[in-house]
């Protein structure tokens, strides 16, 4: 067997990959597969050396969304084959995907979303919903960057802030779910489509967050057949073709509220499982 050659990006904060993610390194050399990370914007990469380029962890993408819309487009032009694929990752990027998913009849958190030209102030959308608090975040965004919670009664002392973000780029509005706080946001991850594991994710206290950069955990939990079903369901649907996928969302008497379909470079958790490491080595060998 001809030994493969894959590169695993990542950004410059990371160069030698995320440690979650280092975990498929021995595995996927077990599988005659030679993966290296490589910084997605280091201008000194040879990426069409590679047999193929996996996204891993570019965690900085949505401080230059052009800038890596338009290395994925270089890429597809080298011929490279990338995943997950080109278009995922260009529709993925931004979170109006989740209006899609709503539109096809998934349940999704209830969403506003506004951009500069949006006439109605941030007291007022919340006040038009009836949301007594809620969560506001940018359309391209990723480890809550730039999202930060407001409640009604506050609204108004953060028009300047809400204005300020739009200037940015385009924004969304969420009800606050005390259910992440109380319950906790479940993640499922998929692995060549399969589910492979879940965490159990919990902001500190008094926080909203659940990423671990501000003060949240995850631990290994198994959820129900019933909820895995319902987030395989999603993956079939919307994530056809990907080597991983992950599922994020809340539940409330065994249904699942979707949060986030996670398809560029979400965190795979793969040291909270002993087989989640060789199960995504696998899923990579597949595709190649």
């Amino acid at each position: 067997m001809t030994r493969r050659r894959i590169a695993l990006a990542t950004s410059a904060a990371y160069p030698r990959l995320a440690p979650d993610d280092r975990l498929v390194l021995a595995p996927l050399g077990a599988r005659d597969v030679c993966a290296e990370p490589a910084v997605w914007d280091d201008p000194s990469v040879r990426w069409e050396a590679y047999d193929a380029v996996v996204v891993r962890s570019c965690w900085d993408y949505h401080l230059r969304p052009d800038a890596f819309a338009g290395w994925v487009g270089r890429l597809t032009a080298l011929g490279v084959p990338l995943w997950n694929p080109p278009a995922t990752l260009h529709w993925n990027a931004r979170k109006t995907y989740l209006r899609d998913l709503a539109r096809a009849g998934v349940g999704t958190v209830p969403t506003a979303w506004v951009d500069a030209s949006c006439d109605d102030t941030l007291a007022a959308l919340l006040a038009a919903r009836g949301w007594a608090e809620a969560v506001v975040k940018p359309v391209v965004s990723a480890s809550a960057h730039r999202t930060w919670r407001v409640t009604a009664a506050d609204a108004p002392a953060h028009e300047a802030e809400f204005r300020a973000a739009l200037a940015h780029g385009d924004a969304m509005v969420q009800p606050y779910l005390d259910a992440v706080a109380a319950d906790g946001e479940w993640s499922l991850v998929f692995l060549g489509g399969a589910f492979s594991h879940a965490a159990l994710k919990r902001p500190r206290a008094g926080d909203f967050r659940v990423q671990a950069e501000h003060g949240g955990s995850a631990e290994p939990a198994t959820p129900s057949l019933g909820i895995v079903a319902q987030a395989e369901s999603i993956v079939r649907r919307f994530a056809a073709g990907c080597v991983y996928a992950r599922v994020d969302g809340v539940v409330t008497d065994d249904t699942l509220r979707l949060m986030e379909l996670e398809l560029v470079e979400p965190s795979l958790f793969l040291g909270l499982h002993p087989d989640a490491p060789g199960r995504f080595a696998r899923a990579i060998a597949d595709v190649l």
